[in-house]
Protein backbone atom coordinates (compact mmCIF):
# COMPACT_ATOMS: atom_id res chain seq x y z
CA UNK A 1 0.00 0.00 0.00
CA UNK A 2 1.37 3.45 -0.75
CA UNK A 3 2.23 5.89 1.88
CA UNK A 4 -0.39 8.78 2.22
CA UNK A 5 1.39 9.64 6.05
CA UNK A 6 2.19 13.53 5.88
CA UNK A 7 4.32 14.80 8.32
CA UNK A 8 7.18 17.32 9.41
CA UNK A 9 6.62 21.20 8.32
CA UNK A 10 6.08 20.67 4.59
CA UNK A 11 3.94 19.27 2.10
CA UNK A 12 4.62 15.39 0.82
CA UNK A 13 3.35 14.52 -2.56
CA UNK A 14 3.25 10.49 -2.71
CA UNK A 15 3.32 7.88 -5.46
CA UNK A 16 -0.46 7.00 -5.24
CA UNK A 17 -0.27 6.70 -8.98
CA UNK A 18 1.71 3.31 -8.68
CA UNK A 19 -1.44 1.47 -7.88
CA UNK A 20 -2.71 2.43 -11.53
CA UNK A 21 -1.75 2.16 -15.05
CA UNK A 22 1.13 3.27 -15.54
CA UNK A 23 0.56 4.48 -19.43
CA UNK A 24 -2.47 6.22 -18.39
CA UNK A 25 -0.82 8.10 -15.93
CA UNK A 26 1.96 9.01 -17.80
CA UNK A 27 0.02 10.65 -20.69
CA UNK A 28 -2.21 12.39 -17.75
CA UNK A 29 0.43 14.13 -16.62
CA UNK A 30 2.13 15.10 -19.98
CA UNK A 31 -1.39 16.17 -21.30
CA UNK A 32 -1.59 18.77 -18.01
CA UNK A 33 2.42 19.74 -18.08
CA UNK A 34 1.65 20.91 -22.13
CA UNK A 35 -1.06 22.97 -21.45
CA UNK A 36 0.53 24.78 -18.15
CA UNK A 37 3.41 25.17 -19.84
CA UNK A 38 1.49 27.20 -23.04
CA UNK A 39 1.27 29.96 -19.71
CA UNK A 40 4.24 29.00 -17.77
CA UNK A 41 7.45 28.10 -20.27
CA UNK A 42 9.44 25.12 -18.32
CA UNK A 43 13.30 25.22 -18.25
CA UNK A 44 15.48 22.25 -17.65
CA UNK A 45 19.12 22.61 -16.37
CA UNK A 46 21.17 18.91 -16.86
CA UNK A 47 24.74 19.71 -15.29
CA UNK A 48 26.61 17.17 -17.03
CA UNK A 49 30.57 15.98 -17.09
CA UNK A 50 32.10 15.06 -20.33
CA UNK A 51 32.92 11.97 -18.96
CA UNK A 52 29.28 11.10 -18.70
CA UNK A 53 29.42 11.71 -22.82
CA UNK A 54 32.41 9.29 -23.28
CA UNK A 55 30.42 6.83 -21.61
CA UNK A 56 27.37 7.20 -22.26
CA UNK A 57 25.45 3.88 -21.31
CA UNK A 58 22.99 5.89 -18.71
CA UNK A 59 23.58 9.49 -20.82
CA UNK A 60 21.87 7.91 -24.14
CA UNK A 61 18.31 6.28 -22.05
CA UNK A 62 18.12 9.65 -20.46
CA UNK A 63 18.41 11.98 -23.62
CA UNK A 64 16.20 9.57 -25.13
CA UNK A 65 13.33 9.85 -22.69
CA UNK A 66 13.47 13.56 -22.32
CA UNK A 67 13.50 13.77 -25.83
CA UNK A 68 10.08 12.40 -25.90
CA UNK A 69 8.34 15.24 -23.85
CA UNK A 70 6.71 18.02 -25.71
CA UNK A 71 6.69 20.36 -22.45
CA UNK A 72 10.05 21.60 -22.34
CA UNK A 73 10.62 25.45 -24.01
CA UNK A 74 14.38 24.99 -23.06
CA UNK A 75 17.59 22.89 -22.40
CA UNK A 76 20.72 24.14 -20.91
CA UNK A 77 23.14 22.04 -20.16
CA UNK A 78 25.92 23.06 -17.71
CA UNK A 79 29.01 21.19 -19.45
CA UNK A 80 31.89 20.65 -17.06
CA UNK A 81 35.12 18.89 -17.57
CA UNK A 82 35.31 19.94 -20.98
CA UNK A 83 39.12 21.58 -21.30
CA UNK A 84 39.30 22.23 -25.10
CA UNK A 85 36.85 23.12 -28.05
CA UNK A 86 36.66 19.73 -30.10
CA UNK A 87 35.51 18.50 -26.62
CA UNK A 88 32.84 20.97 -26.23
CA UNK A 89 31.75 20.39 -30.06
CA UNK A 90 31.33 16.76 -29.53
CA UNK A 91 29.58 17.48 -26.55
CA UNK A 92 27.17 20.03 -28.68
CA UNK A 93 26.59 17.41 -31.41
CA UNK A 94 25.58 14.82 -28.80
CA UNK A 95 23.40 16.99 -26.88
CA UNK A 96 22.02 18.10 -30.07
CA UNK A 97 19.20 15.40 -30.39
CA UNK A 98 16.94 17.12 -27.82
CA UNK A 99 16.06 19.82 -30.15
CA UNK A 100 12.88 20.56 -31.91
CA UNK A 101 11.18 23.10 -33.61
CA UNK A 102 9.28 24.26 -30.40
CA UNK A 103 12.30 23.65 -27.57
CA UNK A 104 15.98 24.83 -27.79
CA UNK A 105 19.44 23.76 -26.55
CA UNK A 106 22.01 25.48 -25.32
CA UNK A 107 25.43 23.74 -23.79
CA UNK A 108 27.23 25.76 -21.46
CA UNK A 109 30.63 25.38 -21.92
CA UNK A 110 31.89 26.42 -18.31
CA UNK A 111 35.49 25.87 -18.75
CA UNK A 112 35.87 27.96 -21.97
CA UNK A 113 37.21 31.29 -22.96
CA UNK A 114 34.29 33.11 -22.95
CA UNK A 115 32.19 31.96 -19.87
CA UNK A 116 35.73 32.36 -17.76
CA UNK A 117 36.04 35.53 -19.04
CA UNK A 118 32.82 36.42 -17.90
CA UNK A 119 33.60 34.67 -14.33
CA UNK A 120 37.03 36.92 -14.33
CA UNK A 121 34.82 40.07 -14.93
CA UNK A 122 32.42 39.07 -11.76
CA UNK A 123 35.40 38.46 -9.64
CA UNK A 124 37.10 41.59 -10.72
CA UNK A 125 34.08 43.06 -8.53
CA UNK A 126 35.22 41.23 -5.38
CA UNK A 127 32.01 39.20 -5.79
CA UNK A 128 33.29 35.51 -5.34
CA UNK A 129 31.94 32.68 -7.65
CA UNK A 130 32.94 29.53 -6.42
CA UNK A 131 35.75 26.73 -7.68
CA UNK A 132 34.91 24.58 -10.71
CA UNK A 133 31.81 21.81 -10.08
CA UNK A 134 28.60 21.34 -9.99
CA UNK A 135 27.43 24.10 -8.01
CA UNK A 136 29.07 26.50 -10.12
CA UNK A 137 27.94 25.13 -13.05
CA UNK A 138 24.33 25.29 -12.23
CA UNK A 139 24.60 28.41 -11.15
CA UNK A 140 26.26 29.56 -14.37
CA UNK A 141 23.41 27.58 -16.40
CA UNK A 142 20.73 29.32 -14.05
CA UNK A 143 22.42 32.78 -14.83
CA UNK A 144 22.04 32.17 -18.43
CA UNK A 145 18.44 31.37 -18.26
CA UNK A 146 17.75 34.41 -16.52
CA UNK A 147 19.80 36.69 -18.53
CA UNK A 148 17.98 35.74 -21.60
CA UNK A 149 14.61 36.50 -19.88
CA UNK A 150 15.85 39.92 -19.04
CA UNK A 151 18.12 41.29 -21.33
CA UNK A 152 16.66 43.31 -24.41
CA UNK A 153 19.36 42.49 -26.89
CA UNK A 154 17.83 40.70 -30.53
CA UNK A 155 19.80 37.61 -29.39
CA UNK A 156 16.87 37.18 -26.62
CA UNK A 157 13.50 35.72 -27.79
CA UNK A 158 12.94 33.25 -25.96
CA UNK A 159 9.97 33.94 -23.36
CA UNK A 160 10.61 34.49 -19.57
CA UNK A 161 10.80 30.64 -18.26
CA UNK A 162 8.36 30.68 -15.12
CA UNK A 163 9.82 26.89 -13.51
CA UNK A 164 13.22 25.76 -13.88
CA UNK A 165 13.53 21.99 -12.90
CA UNK A 166 17.14 20.21 -12.43
CA UNK A 167 18.00 16.95 -12.10
CA UNK A 168 22.13 14.64 -12.79
CA UNK A 169 22.64 13.06 -15.62
CA UNK A 170 23.64 9.74 -13.99
CA UNK A 171 20.58 7.99 -13.01
CA UNK A 172 20.40 4.42 -14.50
CA UNK A 173 16.51 3.73 -13.15
CA UNK A 174 15.18 7.49 -15.13
CA UNK A 175 12.32 7.58 -16.69
CA UNK A 176 9.58 10.32 -18.17
CA UNK A 177 7.49 9.64 -14.87
CA UNK A 178 9.98 10.83 -12.76
CA UNK A 179 11.06 13.86 -14.91
CA UNK A 180 7.02 14.82 -15.40
CA UNK A 181 6.51 14.60 -11.71
CA UNK A 182 9.48 16.27 -10.63
CA UNK A 183 8.43 19.65 -12.22
CA UNK A 184 4.17 18.92 -11.59
CA UNK A 185 4.39 20.36 -8.35
CA UNK A 186 6.33 23.66 -9.86
CA UNK A 187 4.25 23.98 -12.97
CA UNK A 188 0.50 23.63 -11.67
CA UNK A 189 -0.95 26.56 -11.51
CA UNK A 190 -3.87 25.27 -8.97
CA UNK A 191 -1.23 24.45 -5.93
CA UNK A 192 0.89 27.35 -5.32
CA UNK A 193 4.37 25.79 -4.89
CA UNK A 194 7.64 27.20 -5.30
CA UNK A 195 9.99 24.85 -4.45
CA UNK A 196 9.80 20.84 -4.81
CA UNK A 197 12.57 18.17 -3.94
CA UNK A 198 12.53 15.01 -5.27
CA UNK A 199 13.26 11.89 -2.99
CA UNK A 200 12.83 8.23 -3.33
CA UNK A 201 14.82 4.73 -2.15
CA UNK A 202 18.42 3.61 -2.60
CA UNK A 203 17.77 -0.06 -2.77
CA UNK A 204 20.80 -2.27 -4.74
CA UNK A 205 19.07 -4.58 -6.78
CA UNK A 206 22.37 -6.35 -7.15
CA UNK A 207 23.15 -6.29 -3.69
CA UNK A 208 20.03 -6.15 -2.12
CA UNK A 209 21.08 -4.07 0.55
CA UNK A 210 20.45 -0.32 1.49
CA UNK A 211 22.30 2.48 -0.07
CA UNK A 212 22.15 6.18 0.45
CA UNK A 213 24.91 6.19 3.29
CA UNK A 214 25.43 9.53 3.92
CA UNK A 215 21.82 10.48 4.15
CA UNK A 216 21.28 7.43 6.21
CA UNK A 217 23.83 7.77 8.33
CA UNK A 218 25.38 11.36 8.49
CA UNK A 219 22.06 13.99 7.75
CA UNK A 220 19.48 12.29 9.37
CA UNK A 221 20.88 11.64 12.76
CA UNK A 222 23.12 14.85 12.59
CA UNK A 223 19.82 17.05 11.61
CA UNK A 224 18.14 14.65 14.31
CA UNK A 225 21.09 15.65 17.02
CA UNK A 226 20.77 19.64 16.16
CA UNK A 227 17.39 19.68 16.29
CA UNK A 228 17.42 18.36 19.66
CA UNK A 229 20.48 20.25 21.05
CA UNK A 230 19.01 23.76 19.29
CA UNK A 231 15.86 23.12 21.36
CA UNK A 232 17.43 22.48 24.55
CA UNK A 233 19.78 25.10 24.70
CA UNK A 234 17.35 27.60 23.85
CA UNK A 235 18.04 28.46 20.15
CA UNK A 236 14.10 27.97 18.90
CA UNK A 237 15.08 29.91 15.93
CA UNK A 238 17.55 27.40 14.97
CA UNK A 239 15.60 24.34 15.90
CA UNK A 240 12.65 25.22 13.87
CA UNK A 241 15.54 25.26 11.01
CA UNK A 242 16.77 21.77 11.71
CA UNK A 243 13.19 20.47 12.16
CA UNK A 244 12.56 21.66 9.15
CA UNK A 245 15.47 19.74 7.55
CA UNK A 246 14.16 16.73 9.19
CA UNK A 247 11.19 16.93 6.97
CA UNK A 248 12.83 15.70 4.09
CA UNK A 249 12.65 12.19 3.46
CA UNK A 250 16.07 12.37 0.88
CA UNK A 251 17.62 16.08 1.88
CA UNK A 252 20.73 14.76 -0.30
CA UNK A 253 18.72 14.04 -3.56
CA UNK A 254 19.81 16.15 -6.63
CA UNK A 255 16.41 16.73 -7.96
CA UNK A 256 14.74 19.65 -7.69
CA UNK A 257 12.71 21.90 -9.46
CA UNK A 258 11.44 25.72 -8.17
CA UNK A 259 9.76 28.86 -9.40
CA UNK A 260 12.45 31.39 -11.17
CA UNK A 261 11.12 34.18 -8.77
CA UNK A 262 12.67 32.50 -6.20
CA UNK A 263 15.57 31.32 -8.47
CA UNK A 264 16.84 34.81 -8.51
CA UNK A 265 17.63 35.26 -5.04
CA UNK A 266 19.46 32.37 -3.63
CA UNK A 267 22.64 31.41 -2.88
CA UNK A 268 24.23 28.44 -4.43
CA UNK A 269 26.64 26.41 -3.07
CA UNK A 270 29.81 25.20 -4.76
CA UNK A 271 30.51 21.67 -2.55
CA UNK A 272 29.26 19.04 -1.62
CA UNK A 273 26.75 21.07 0.68
CA UNK A 274 24.96 22.43 -2.76
CA UNK A 275 21.52 19.69 -2.10
CA UNK A 276 21.27 20.47 1.79
CA UNK A 277 21.94 24.78 0.95
CA UNK A 278 19.66 24.89 -1.50
CA UNK A 279 17.16 23.56 1.09
CA UNK A 280 18.23 26.40 3.37
CA UNK A 281 18.06 29.18 0.41
CA UNK A 282 14.11 27.73 0.69
CA UNK A 283 13.53 28.32 3.73
CA UNK A 284 15.08 31.10 3.84
CA UNK A 285 12.85 32.71 0.99
CA UNK A 286 9.69 30.81 0.61
CA UNK A 287 6.83 30.28 3.05
CA UNK A 288 7.27 26.40 4.05
CA UNK A 289 3.33 26.14 2.66
CA UNK A 290 4.72 26.65 -0.26
CA UNK A 291 7.57 24.21 -0.29
CA UNK A 292 6.82 20.56 -1.28
CA UNK A 293 9.12 16.86 -1.75
CA UNK A 294 7.19 14.31 -4.09
CA UNK A 295 8.08 10.84 -4.34
CA UNK A 296 9.62 10.07 -7.66
CA UNK A 297 10.21 6.45 -8.03
CA UNK A 298 10.11 3.16 -6.49
CA UNK A 299 13.55 2.64 -6.98
CA UNK A 300 16.72 5.18 -7.53
CA UNK A 301 19.97 3.84 -8.79
CA UNK A 302 23.53 6.20 -9.97
CA UNK A 303 26.72 6.05 -9.16
CA UNK A 304 28.27 5.61 -6.17
CA UNK A 305 30.89 6.83 -3.85
CA UNK A 306 34.06 5.93 -2.18
CA UNK A 307 34.29 5.58 1.41
CA UNK A 308 37.87 7.49 0.90
CA UNK A 309 38.99 7.73 4.69
CA UNK A 310 42.23 8.81 4.10
CA UNK A 311 41.89 11.47 2.29
CA UNK A 312 39.66 14.29 2.80
CA UNK A 313 39.42 15.46 -0.99
CA UNK A 314 37.66 12.61 -2.34
CA UNK A 315 34.90 10.16 -1.87
CA UNK A 316 32.04 10.29 0.91
CA UNK A 317 34.78 11.57 2.81
CA UNK A 318 34.68 15.22 1.28
CA UNK A 319 31.13 14.61 0.59
CA UNK A 320 30.22 14.66 4.52
CA UNK A 321 32.67 17.20 5.69
CA UNK A 322 31.72 19.45 3.51
CA UNK A 323 28.15 19.17 4.62
CA UNK A 324 28.92 19.36 7.88
CA UNK A 325 30.67 22.23 7.24
CA UNK A 326 27.46 24.05 6.16
CA UNK A 327 25.51 23.22 9.00
CA UNK A 328 28.49 23.68 11.60
CA UNK A 329 28.89 27.65 9.88
CA UNK A 330 25.05 27.75 9.66
CA UNK A 331 24.69 27.52 13.47
CA UNK A 332 27.91 30.20 13.85
CA UNK A 333 26.51 32.79 11.78
CA UNK A 334 22.93 32.48 13.82
CA UNK A 335 24.11 33.46 17.42
CA UNK A 336 26.01 29.89 18.50
CA UNK A 337 29.19 30.19 20.21
CA UNK A 338 31.14 26.94 18.80
CA UNK A 339 34.34 25.77 20.27
CA UNK A 340 36.02 22.70 20.51
CA UNK A 341 33.85 21.46 23.75
CA UNK A 342 30.40 22.46 21.90
CA UNK A 343 31.36 20.29 19.10
CA UNK A 344 32.59 17.37 20.98
CA UNK A 345 29.03 17.23 22.65
CA UNK A 346 27.57 17.24 19.13
CA UNK A 347 29.68 14.38 17.88
CA UNK A 348 29.19 12.12 20.81
CA UNK A 349 25.32 12.79 20.66
CA UNK A 350 25.48 11.97 17.03
CA UNK A 351 27.30 9.06 17.47
CA UNK A 352 24.90 7.62 20.19
CA UNK A 353 21.56 8.68 17.79
CA UNK A 354 23.30 6.97 14.99
CA UNK A 355 23.48 3.50 16.98
CA UNK A 356 19.75 4.13 17.04
CA UNK A 357 19.26 4.47 13.53
CA UNK A 358 21.62 1.53 12.97
CA UNK A 359 19.19 -0.68 14.89
CA UNK A 360 15.89 0.71 12.59
CA UNK A 361 17.68 0.29 9.77
CA UNK A 362 18.66 -3.40 10.25
CA UNK A 363 15.10 -4.41 11.81
CA UNK A 364 13.61 -2.86 8.27
CA UNK A 365 15.77 -4.39 6.36
CA UNK A 366 15.87 -8.20 8.15
CA UNK A 367 11.83 -7.65 7.50
CA UNK A 368 12.14 -7.09 3.69
CA UNK A 369 14.67 -9.75 2.92
CA UNK A 370 17.86 -7.53 2.21
CA UNK A 371 21.10 -7.84 3.46
CA UNK A 372 22.31 -5.72 6.48
CA UNK A 373 25.98 -5.40 7.70
CA UNK A 374 25.30 -4.01 10.90
CA UNK A 375 29.05 -3.89 11.89
CA UNK A 376 30.18 -2.06 8.66
CA UNK A 377 27.21 0.30 9.24
CA UNK A 378 28.44 1.13 12.75
CA UNK A 379 32.26 1.06 11.34
CA UNK A 380 30.86 3.97 8.67
CA UNK A 381 29.22 5.82 11.05
CA UNK A 382 32.71 6.07 13.06
CA UNK A 383 34.44 7.20 10.16
CA UNK A 384 31.77 10.14 9.76
CA UNK A 385 32.21 11.01 13.34
CA UNK A 386 35.48 11.90 12.91
CA UNK A 387 34.74 13.54 9.47
CA UNK A 388 32.68 15.87 11.58
CA UNK A 389 35.66 17.06 13.26
CA UNK A 390 37.60 17.40 10.30
CA UNK A 391 34.78 19.79 9.48
CA UNK A 392 34.83 21.71 12.19
CA UNK A 393 39.05 22.11 12.36
CA UNK A 394 38.60 23.80 8.92
CA UNK A 395 36.22 25.80 9.41
CA UNK A 396 37.39 27.44 13.11
CA UNK A 397 38.67 31.25 12.88
CA UNK A 398 37.35 33.49 10.04
CA UNK A 399 36.17 31.59 7.15
CA UNK A 400 35.03 32.18 3.89
CA UNK A 401 30.95 30.73 3.12
CA UNK A 402 31.07 28.29 0.14
CA UNK A 403 27.88 30.14 -1.01
CA UNK A 404 28.28 31.88 -4.85
CA UNK A 405 25.95 35.48 -4.17
CA UNK A 406 22.79 35.20 -5.70
CA UNK A 407 22.25 36.49 -9.42
CA UNK A 408 20.39 39.20 -8.05
CA UNK A 409 23.40 40.61 -6.13
CA UNK A 410 25.15 40.11 -9.01
CA UNK A 411 23.42 41.83 -11.06
CA UNK A 412 22.58 45.39 -9.17
CA UNK A 413 26.21 45.27 -8.51
CA UNK A 414 26.81 44.38 -12.74
CA UNK A 415 24.01 45.40 -14.59
CA UNK A 416 26.27 44.37 -17.79
CA UNK A 417 26.61 40.93 -17.03
CA UNK A 418 23.71 39.92 -17.69
CA UNK A 419 24.42 40.51 -21.67
CA UNK A 420 27.80 39.37 -21.43
CA UNK A 421 26.60 36.10 -20.24
CA UNK A 422 24.12 35.57 -22.65
CA UNK A 423 26.75 36.83 -25.58
CA UNK A 424 28.90 34.31 -24.27
CA UNK A 425 26.53 31.52 -24.33
CA UNK A 426 25.21 32.23 -27.89
CA UNK A 427 29.04 32.91 -29.65
CA UNK A 428 30.22 29.35 -28.14
CA UNK A 429 26.92 28.00 -29.82
CA UNK A 430 26.76 29.38 -33.16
Amino acid sequence: MADFHQGGVITTLHALHETFDREAYLGALEKRLEEWSRHSPIALILPSLYTEIENPGVLDHILDEIAAVRYLKTITVALGGAEDEDRFSRARAYFERLRTEAREVRVVWVDGPRIQGVLDKIREREIPTGVQGKGQSVWVALGYILARADCDTADCEVADCEVVALHDCDIVTYDRVMLGRLIEPTANPHNDYEFCKGYYARISPTELAMKGRVTRLFVTPLVDTLQWVMYKRGYRDLGAFFSYHRSFKYPLAGEFSFATRMARGINIAYDWGLEVSTLSEAYQRVMQRKIAQIDLAGNYEHKHQEMSPEDASRGLHRMVVDIGKFYLNHMRCNGVPLDDAFVDMILHTYYNRSLDFIKRYSDDAEVNGLHYDRYQEEQTVRFFRGFLWTAWEQIKGPHESTLIPSWNRVVFSMPEIQADLVRAVEEDNA
